[in-house]
Formats: C-alpha cells, structure tokens, sequence
C-alpha cells in the first residue's frame, strides 16, 4: 500500500526494487523538523499560556487604574464647575468676615525653612524671594546648607550675612555630616531651642521663589481649625517651555497638582506632602513623631504619619510657587528613582502601624489600596510589564495576541486626561505617551529596589539645577523694595558685607546685556576670520552624552519586534512598536533634554 502521496505516480515507478523501501515521511524531515514541531507545541502550550496569563492580570490593573483616572477626573471636573475651594474657617464661622479680612488680621510666629546642598545656582534667588515677606518681627529664616563645598558654604554664608543686616531675622546652620539627607537636615533644625516660640513652619526647597503674599494666603486658614496640620500650595514652573523634556514633565506634575492633589486635598483631607512649598502646624509635626530618616521619601512619611494621627490637610490650587524642572535626563531619571522607591520603603515600614491605626476602615483602605498599591506599585507595575515585555514578545508568540484597545485606544484616552490640566501641551500626547513608557524602566526598577530594600533604594542624588529665575525684573524688584523701605523709614542703606548695590544691579543688567552683544560680534567676526568659516567655541564644551544601557536594550527588543510586526503583516501593532523603540533609543542615547554640567 503506497502512501497517499505517492499514488499518482505511474505504474512503472510504484514497485521499488527488491531490497529497498520508501521512507517514512518522519525519516525525511529529519531531527529538525522534529525539534521545530516540538517548539511550536511548546510554545503554544507553556509560553503562549504563560504569556496570556501574564498579560490578562495587567490588562485587569490597567483597567482598574484607568478606573481610578477617570474618577479623580470627573471629581476635579466637579470642583471646577461648581467653583469647590477651601475656604478659611474663621470667615466660615461668620458671614460678615471676608477672607480679606482674616489675612490682613493673622499674623502668628512663622519659621521658614530652606534645606539646601551645594545648589550655588539657585541659593540666591530662592533666599532673595524668602526675605521679602510677612512682619520681619514674626518670622524666623533657618538657611539649613548641608553642603561640603566650601565655595558654596562660604558664598550661602555671605548671602544670609547680606539679608541679616538688611533687618531680617534669618540663620545660617550648617552640619558637619549629612546624615539623613534632607530629613536629618529638618529633624537638626527643628531640635533647635528658640523653635519652640513659633508655632508653623514652612519649608521651601533651594530652587523655589515664593511671592510676597504666600505667608498672607497660607497660614490664615490655620486659624479657627485646630485639627489642620498641612495647607500645601501648588508648584508653577520657570523653565517648563525650556525643552522638549521639561515640557513633558509639566504633563505628568500639572495633572499630579490639577487633579491628585485638589481632589484628594478637598474630598479626603489627606493627600502627600511634595516636600517644599506647604506649612506645617508645628504641632502636628511633633504628635506624629518628627521628620525620620528611615526612607528617602520623609514628606510623605510625615504625610501618612500625621493622617494617622487623624491631622487634616488643606491644598490651595490658587497658590503657586515658581521652581525648576530637571533639564537634563540624568537628573531626571536620578529624581524619578528616589521618587519611586521611597514610597516603596514607606509602604513596607508604614503597613502595620496603619493596619493598627485607629482611623476608619475606609481610611486605611485608602492608604493601601490606591495611596500606595495603585498609584505607587501598580502603575509602574503593569506600565513597564505591559508594553514594554508582553508586546515586543507577542510579535514572536502570535498565540498569545494584545487586543488593539490595550495597546492604543485606552493609552490614548488616558493620555489625553492627564493632558487637559496643560492644555497647551495637546500637541505632545503622542510623545508623552511613548515617553511615559520609557520612563516606567526606570520606575519599575526604582519600586523593586524600595519593595526588596536593595542596593540602589537609599540612594539621595540632589537634583541639579540651571539656576532659572521667572524673569530678571524680579531681581530689580526686590531691589526696588528695598530701596523704597529704606526711603520712607529715613535712614540710611545699611553697608551690606556681600553683593551689589541695588542701583549696581540695574548698571549690572545694562553693562551685562552690552557685553554679550560685544562677546557675540567678536566671535562672529573671528569665525568668519578663520579659513573655511568654521565655528569657533566661546564657551566650556557641552560634558558628551551618557549611554544609558537598560534603555538601549529595550530599543533592540522593541525594533526587532517592530521588524518581526512588518513581516507579519500586523500594521497598528509595527507602528507602536517602532516609535516605542525609536524613544527608548532616544532617551538611551540621551538624545533628550539639556546636559547640565
């Protein structure tokens, strides 16, 4: 009985000679075929499996945070409509109050804070803009300098000497040891014996300029509101239009304030402290243990200490703070660790004393389920699981297929959300979706490293800063109140150890702006000068860029599997992955941002 296949052909050729046989079709395809066969059954029954298991447990937290977005969404959508603010208490009290009249009449003891290390490009801004509010007989400046430059120490020291003489009741304190980084820093000024006649505090980072009215619109709603122990203000950005990084990081800090912060802050009183630009009741300071040093994180420490001590926070959208964004991806990427493996740190710390806390149920699953597992593990979680491992390997897996909603419909819609608090950021949704799943390499690593205590959890890198200020005319504002003080009080200008005067500074500005026009005429003409017109370098060379590995192996597995897409037919799938992996090569590359020496 001859196979099937071979049945055709004709008479002649169907009986073999005596001692031969026709081969099994098993012999012909030989060990190969055999060792493909078993792989594809393999693969569709362990892999593909595997794979399809995985890739539905993300898909369900994708959605269950998609879930969580849209309803902080609608809330913040409330608050806007129907015009939801916090209002002061004591005019709440009564009708006939204004809130005018409560910020005019409240004037208690306030300290202000500025933790800084070796930020000699921000120091003087950040201190001017400190100094130039509230009655100076009812503040205390603490300028905490943890810094081990001493060109910088000697130059902070001089800057605080300056403001001293000008009548401000403002320290200079500098620690031998950085222990604790920035909450060892606070928990070293706050032992202070005088800190005991104040009854705020407000703390203010090296970068950020505060109005002259941020005391006025902050401290007031303490009064009349004994269990307020946090009113936090919004961060406003100078250098947010500065490159294409910085203005993808306003997306993501614009929908954190817009939406997180003010739904949070109005509907649960509780939210995270940002670590600058808020006042604490120093009292709730001290009942929820102090600042501690066990996490990188030690705003929001004190944050989740003082909620379960049952203090209540206040957050003002209408108070904004200027400050800097990290313009190079180095610091940035340095940042987003320390800012996702410390509330990992905090979370297995802090669980038992919520689970025993005495607050309400609800409470406590708030903290955990969404304060922590949600928004700080989950998201990086499923982010980087997701789109970044699931999808380049269905591309060789075509058994275990992502629908065409998980990978573009539903990123796209909640793109879209966190773009809305910046509307004029609309032209970057497709950027800073592919971006926001670059970065979640660097989250995820940052969360197992809190989550298991490794190496890198504990790691502090100060983010580095250009020195940006919101405009030059502040300076010559500041020395125009100055002078207009000195004017009606009829003495003399006090002979200050440091800096210019303040008339110097608009001659400074002119002979400065005249300069540079100089410096770029000569360079003009000695590169013209030269043979072949070649541009000659007037200032330090720009430091080469860094290579980022992790980045750069998840651009080859990207575009291989992008590769793989196109010839395979599957068009929606091929384009994901080929700008996804063209922005990791970018970002490995560190092709985006500014470098900052």
């Amino acid at each position: 009985n001859l196979p099937e296949h071979l049945r055709h052909l004709p008479e002649n050729l169907r009986h073999l000679p005596d001692g031969l046989r026709m081969p099994e079709q098993q012999e012909i395809q030989g060990w190969l075929h055999r060792a493909y066969v078993g792989w594809l059954a393999f693969r569709i029954d362990y892999i593909a499996w595997a794979i399809q298991k995985l890739s539905g447990f993300c898909i369900v937290l994708f959605m269950v945070q998609s879930v969580d977005r849209i309803l902080l969404c609608l809330g913040c959508f409330w608050i806007k409509l129907w015009g939801i603010k916090p209002r002061l208490a004591a005019a709440a009290d009564d009708d006939d109050i204004e809130d005018g009249d409560v910020l005019a009449a409240y004037f208690p003891m306030v300290l202000l804070q500025m933790p800084m290390c070796n930020e000699k490009e921000v120091y003087e801004t950040s201190i001017s803009h400190v100094c130039r509010y509230w009655p100076r007989d009812r503040m205390l400046v603490q300028v905490l300098d943890d810094s081990d430059d001493e060109t910088c120490q000697m130059l902070i020291r001089a800057e605080v000497t300056k403001w001293s003489q000008r009548g401000v009741n403002i320290i200079y304190r500098h620690r031998l040891s950085r222990t604790g980084y920035k909450a060892g820093n606070l928990k070293s000024a706050m032992s202070c014996d005088y800190v005991k006649d104040y009854q705020f505090v407000a703390i203010f980072d090296a970068d950020f300029q505060p109005n002259p009215d941020f005391l006025k619109l902050t401290v007031p709603h303490f009064k009349g509101n004994p269990d307020l122990g946090l009113v936090h203000a919004r961060w406003s950005f100078v250098n947010k239009e500065e490159n294409l990084l910085t203005r993808l990081q306003n997306i993501n800090l614009c929908f954190h304030f817009e939406v997180e912060q003010q739904v949070n802050g109005i509907y649960l009183n509780f939210f995270g402290f940002n670590g600058t630009a808020g006042v604490w009741r120093i009292e709730a300071l001290e009942d929820s243990g102090g600042w501690m040093e066990r996490t990188t994180v030690e705003d929001m420490d004190i944050s989740v200490r003082a909620h379960l001590q049952g203090w209540k926070f206040i957050y003002l959208n209408d108070v904004k703070v200027l400050c800097e964004l990290p313009e190079s991806y180095q610091a940035y990427r340095k940042q987003q660790h320390r800012w996702h493996s410390g509330p990992m740190q905090l979370f297995r710390l802090c669980l038992p004393a919520i689970i025993k806390s005495k607050i309400p149920l609800w409470k406590k699953a708030n903290l955990v389920m969404l304060f922590f597992l949600l928004r700080k593990l989950i998201l990086p979680f499923y982010s980087f699981t997701l789109f970044c491992v699931i999808l380049p390997l269905t591309m060789f897996v075509p058994e275990a297929e992502l629908p065409i909603w998980v990978i573009c419909y539903i990123p796209t819609l909640m793109s879209v959300l966190n773009i809305l608090p910046a509307p004029k950021s609309v032209p970057f949704v497709i950027p800073y979706l592919l971006f926001e799943n670059t970065m979640s390499v660097t989250k995820f690593n940052a969360m197992v490293s809190g989550l298991f205590q490794l190496g890198s959890s504990y790691e502090w890198v100060v983010t580095k800063k250009a020195g940006r200020t919101s405009s030059e005319s502040d300076i010559f504002s500041m020395a125009e109140d100055a002078d207009t003080a000195h004017t009606h009080s009829h003495r003399p200008a006090p002979r200050l150890v440091r800096g210019v005067s303040e008339a110097g500074l608009e001659e400074w500005a002119k002979t400065h702006q005249h300069d540079n026009l100089q410096l770029k005429v000569k360079a003009e003409e000695r590169r013209r000068s030269r043979p072949g017109g070649g541009d000659l370098k007037t200032s330090k060379a720009k430091p080469p860029n860094r290579i980022f590995k992790k980045e750069l192996a998840l651009a080859s597995l990207l575009l291989i599997a992008a590769t793989r897409s196109l010839l395979s037919a599957q068009g929606l799938h091929f384009y994901f992955l080929l700008f996804q992996g063209v922005t990791f090569l970018v970002v490995g590359l560190d092709l985006i941002g500014e470098q900052v020496s």
